[in-house]
This record gives structure tokens, sequence and C-alpha cells, in this order.
């Protein structure tokens, strides 16, 4: 009897074991989808919520939300910082809003934050993150194809220059993929194309005007026969070319770069910055977040296909370097001196 319940507890005990130790199915995400009656909420996180480019780009989000009928607000820290952002991030998570659209300050960084909110069926769309890992973004959305942006800067630049001379280049982050995705590409058009341009060294401004502004009156001193400056980041050329303006080479130095006359308009004027380029990040937050709302409606997004934001009528869709899926639209824009009042942002 005392055999009998042995071998009997044994056999349960096995069986058991087994069963813990036997591999489960994968679990498969599903996208979060509202309720009947229930509104959808949709988030923007951006790197920064005190720069001028990201309270236009919440112009943009706030317009979405009251033409689609969705809650849609924007949030991002004080100062640039990944981990901030991948803690807002978190709270979203938590909070089980229905869509992010989040815009990395480092793209590494935050596709884990990223995955986590994909796994809890949430759709996630990048903006500025064309190297994004696959599976760490639904899509990536970028207002055009970031290698022929940084082509036509470097166009820009060469010609102001003369096709000759030293040149240096800013990014804001060494982990930036958009930032970097320009410049390297502008480096490599003008190694083909300017064979008299030299090449002297891409500097960190970590966003701040005023790290852009001190490394530029270094650049002045290492190189004093510094030719043209190129910024990836709105306030680079700032930076770069209130040193420039105080040193009275304005009229020696070419300066081409992203920005937007909020931040680059007076040096515009002065000549301190000869050429801001950009895209209005107002369409850029409304595409990306159209993309998320086309999601949860359960339609397919294309190639070729109408997103219908000005700038992504006809998008592009491409599998980016690390194997997120990409859309291009063709929104950059233009404004220097005579030109920039077009554009109050």
């Amino acid at each position: 009897m005392r055999k009998g319940w042995f071998v009997l507890i044994t056999f349960v005990t096995i069986v058991a074991l087994v069963a813990a130790c036997a591999p489960k199915p994968a679990e498969t995400p599903v996208t979060t989808k509202p309720e009947a009656g229930e509104q959808l909420v949709f988030a923007t996180v951006v790197k920064s919520i005190a720069f001028n480019w990201f309270k236009r780009m919440e112009t943009g989000v706030l317009q979405f939300g009251k033409d689609q009928g969705v809650k849609a607000f924007m949030e991002g820290p004080s100062q640039v910082d990944s981990a901030a952002q991948v803690g807002i991030i978190e709270d979203l998570i938590a909070q089980k809003v229905n869509a992010i659209c989040n815009v990395p300050y480092g793209v590494p960084e935050n596709e884990p934050a990223q995955k986590k909110a994909m796994d809890a069926g949430i759709i996630v769309v990048g903006h500025e993150a064309a190297t994004a890992k696959e599976g760490t973004l639904h899509y990536d959305v970028e207002a055009f194809d970031n290698c022929a942006y940084g082509e036509e800067m470097v166009k820009e630049l060469a010609t102001r220059m003369g096709e000759e001379g030293k040149y240096m280049q800013f990014v804001g982050s060494l982990t930036n993929a958009s930032h970097n995705e320009w410049m390297d590409c502008a480096k490599a058009y003008a190694e083909k194309n300017y064979p008299k341009l030299q090449f002297v060294s891409k500097y960190e401004s970590k966003e701040d005007q005023e790290v852009a502004y001190n490394t530029m009156k270094d650049v002045l001193r290492t190189h004093p026969d510094i030719k043209g400056v190129m910024g990836a980041a709105a306030g680079d050329v700032v930076g770069a070319g209130r040193a420039i303006e105080e040193a009275g080479l304005q009229d020696k130095i070419a300066v081409v770069g992203t920005s937007i006359p909020s931040y680059a308009g007076e040096l515009l004027k002065t000549g301190a910055v000869d050429l801001a380029m950009a895209w209005d990040p107002a369409t850029a937050g409304y595409a990306c977040n159209m993309v998320a709302l086309k999601m949860i409606k359960g339609e397919e997004i294309k190639d070729g296909m109408d997103l219908g934001v000005p700038g992504y009528e006809k998008i592009k869709l491409v599998k980016g370097v690390n194997g997120v899926m990409v859309i291009y639209g063709s929104a950059w824009i233009k404004m220097d001196a005579k030109n920039m009042d077009q554009y109050p942002f």
C-alpha cells in the first residue's frame, strides 16, 4: 500500500516537472483597440518640450486630434535626455494609450521601451529614427529621404564656398540616427563631387546652442581658415552663426543647416547663417499620428499611398538599414533672408 502511494506520488511529480519545463507557445501581442464609443488616446513623445521646433510639432499633434476626433497630446523632458524619454514611455504604457509617436534623442536607448510598448499592444511610430531595429517600431516616418536631404545640404554649402576649402559638421548627438545619416551622406557626396572640399570633423552639440557656440569658437582658433559649417540640430547653425558673427567672419564662412526662422531668423538677416533647411514639424507630427491611426483602423500602409498630409501625398516605403520600415515624404523646405517670412515658426 505504502509502495503504491510512493509510485503514484512519483508519477505525479514527474508529470508536473515535465509540464513546467515544456516550451510554451509564444504569446502574440494584440494591438490595443478601443471599445465601441471609446475615444482613442495618442501620445507624441519628443526630445524636449523646451524647443520651438517641438512646440511647432505640438501644433500639428493637436490639430490631428481635433481633425480626427482623437485625444492627442505631446510630452517630453524639459532637457534632451534619453532616460527621461524612456521614463515617459513607461508611464504611457501604464496608462494604456492606444498609440505613441516617438522622436528619440538616442535611437538605441529608446528601443527597449518602444518594444515594451509594442508588446503591450500599443502602436508605436517613430520620427527621426530610420536606423531603428526591426521589431522596435511599427514604422518610422521621415519628411524626406535622409540621404537626399544631406546631399542637398552639402550642395548648397559647396555653392556658397566656391566648391573649395575646409568645412565642418554639427550633429545633435552622435547616436541621433537622422542627424548622422544626413551628415554622413553629405560627406560622401562631397568626397565624390567636390574634390577641393576638405572635411575637418563632426562635432556633437548635444542639441544645445551654447555648446555649438563654444565649439565654433574653439574651431575658429584651431582652424582659422575654415570656410563652411553644416548643422543638423535646429540650434547648431544658431550657435555657430553667433560665434562667426562675433568674429566678424559672416562674409567669409558659409553656414547651412537645419533650423527654423524663430531660431535663425536674425542671423539669416545679417548673413551669419546663409540658409536654413527644414521640414514643417507640425506636418511631421500630424503624419506620424496619421500612420498610427490608419494602422488601428486596419488600413495597410503601402508604397505610394496618400497620408492626407501636405508633403506626404505619395509616400515611399523602404526597409531601413536595421530592418524597420521607413516611410518617406517629400517635404523639405529652404529658408533664407528673402523668403523666411513665409514660414512663421
